[in-house]
């Protein structure tokens, strides 16, 4: 596999903005169950809303809340990711744009490295660092999860995409 070359800035970040609609519909999954759940903590009496106009406002002004909700949501969107990177290397948006992620010795990643790599990209920030490093087109999270993400064959994609039936 390490026969294709690096990923390089443009692939990267339009496979991130695919992935970033899919993250988008999961977050929004999660704050309707978020929801729910806090109308259930109001409804058993745990929490009120205290003058507050709803359950959002209630969360807005309630730390606990309110950081419990980030917490969540930055959990489901490492989680998406780092489940896709430990299956087949490849997210959706990494699929259509034929580019794997994988360990620099060629391995799946291991989910520690997957959250590491997950953290570290900082929202996608991280990418930038590939048009710093033209030679080796690293990005901040391949450099800190031993991990490379590569281009691959229109045939080689379709390998790893079969693989998985």
């Amino acid at each position: 596999m390490s026969s294709f070359p690096r990923a390089g800035f443009i692939r990267r970040v339009a496979s991130l903005i695919y992935d970033a609609l899919v993250v988008i519909a999961f977050a929004m999954l999660t704050t309707i169950v978020f929801l729910g759940l806090v109308q259930g903590m109001l409804s058993m009496g745990w929490y009120t809303l205290e003058g507050h106009e709803d359950v959002s406002a209630l969360i807005q002004a309630t730390p606990t809340l309110y950081y419990s909700r980030t917490v969540l949501l930055v959990l489901v969107s490492v989680a998406f990711f780092a489940y896709f990177w430990t299956k087949s290397g490849q997210t959706i948006g990494m699929r259509a744009w034929r580019l794997k992620v994988q360990s620099t010795e060629g391995q799946l990643l291991t989910w520690p490295q997957a959250i590491a790599r997950s953290l570290a990209a900082l929202l996608g920030l991280g990418n930038f660092l590939v048009l710093i490093d033209r030679k080796h087109k690293r990005a901040l999270q391949d450099m800190l999860s031993g991990s490379e993400v590569l281009l691959l064959s229109k045939e080689e994609n379709k390998k790893v995409y079969d693989s998985l039936d």
